[in-house]
């Protein structure tokens, strides 16, 4: 291979990265903020130390801070690049859909039942994050901007999070009747009531019917 070709080679491979601007780099933190949030969970899990849930549950408003931070950026600089949409949705993903479905098993849902319910929810939220970008331009205004959800936004899901905050701030934690809202047997199955919250959150990202304003 030649110099010329190297260098040829070596300016594509950076070109992605060249192409961010500021609120892209914003929008890495927030999807690096929910990874942090599912790892901390993680460890819990290895160690059985409360203190990593607590590191999670704090990575996860710093993430909706960045979340709302990325599009108020580029609307200020007048820069956006052309994978700042695809950039958010995914860090979205990270940070509202899995990093909330990771902490409710780290804190006891782990049954059947349980593992299903928070798998509907993360598909909710995949699905209403494709939607969102699919609909989005039907959906602007003449400035562009986006007049308001078809659905609840996936960030909703933050409010899940202060539920099980709560619920390891009082000591309800564990696989069993020790999780707040304790257990029900269904058949050969376990079910913790609280994860219906999950089930009536996904339903509302979902829904055709619901539209929230957007501010």
């Amino acid at each position: 291979m030649t110099t010329e070709s190297h260098e040829k080679q070596k300016g594509r491979h950076f070109s992605m990265i060249r192409t961010f601007v500021l609120a892209d780099f914003v929008t890495l933190g927030n999807g690096f903020s929910g990874a942090g949030a599912i790892l901390s969970a993680m460890q819990y899990l290895a160690t059985g130390e409360t203190r990593w849930l607590w590191v999670a549950f704090a990575l996860m408003p710093l993430a909706f801070v960045l979340d709302a931070l990325d599009g108020r950026i580029a609307r200020w600089r007048f820069k956006s690049s052309p994978l700042g949409a695809d950039l958010d949705s995914l860090a979205d993903v990270i940070s509202f859909g899995m990093a909330p479905a990771a902490l409710a098993f780290a804190v006891g849902m782990r049954g059947a039942l349980d593992v299903a319910v928070l798998l509907y929810f993360v598909a909710c939220g995949i699905s209403r994050l494709a939607r969102f970008n699919v609909t989005a331009a039907q959906l602007s205004d003449g400035t562009g901007k986006v007049r308001y959800f078809e659905g609840t936004p996936i960030p909703t899901s933050l409010a899940l999070v202060g539920v099980l905050a709560v619920a390891t701030w009082k000591g309800r934690l564990g696989p069993g009747e020790g999780l707040l809202g304790g257990v029900w047997e269904v058949g050969a199955f376990s079910l913790h009531p609280l994860v219906l919250l999950y089930l009536v959150s996904g339903s509302a990202m979902i829904s055709k019917t619901l539209r929230i304003p957007k501010f």
